[in-house]
């Protein structure tokens, strides 16, 4: 019985079939190992965000007036999905998108700090965020 094995017409020993393995397993690890570097560098360089695809942060939506006396109303909204960076840019695009309003995100309790200029209800908020991912699960 024979214990060469063959690859494309050539006969090779088992010895340096192994060797091919080798270097083949070696070329996959080293290319996990660029991808992984090459995944932290983007999550360094553009703050982690897990729902931008292209790496960066979607435009900051900013706010024409920023006299908080102009505010007369003040909500805290709970707003449930949020856990990147990325995820409390789009939520205050979309409240600050909104007419006489200002929005800023508490990502570490999962808040929304929203002045407005007219008074809002649970829905007006809801049909605000109705275009995200995000949920508004409580309004104080």
């Amino acid at each position: 019985m024979r214990t060469d094995a063959t690859i494309s017409g050539s006969f090779y020993s088992p010895h340096e079939v192994r060797k091919m393995g080798n270097v083949i397993i070696i070329l996959i690890l080293a290319l996990l190992f660029f991808l992984g570097v090459r995944r932290i560098y983007r999550t360094i360089r553009y703050g982690g965000s897990c729902c931008s695809s292209s790496g960066g942060l979607d435009k900051k939506v900013r706010v024409s007036d920023h006299n908080k006396a102009n505010y007369p109303f003040s909500y805290k909204l709970r707003v449930d999905g949020m856990v990147c960076a990325g995820c409390a840019r789009k939520v205050e695009n979309a409240l600050n998108s909104g007419d006489g309003m200002w929005a800023k995100v508490d990502l570490e309790h999962k808040e929304v700090h929203v002045l407005t200029k007219k008074e809002m209800s649970r829905n007006d908020f809801s049909q605000l965020l109705k275009g995200t991912p995000y949920t508004l699960m409580e309004m104080f």
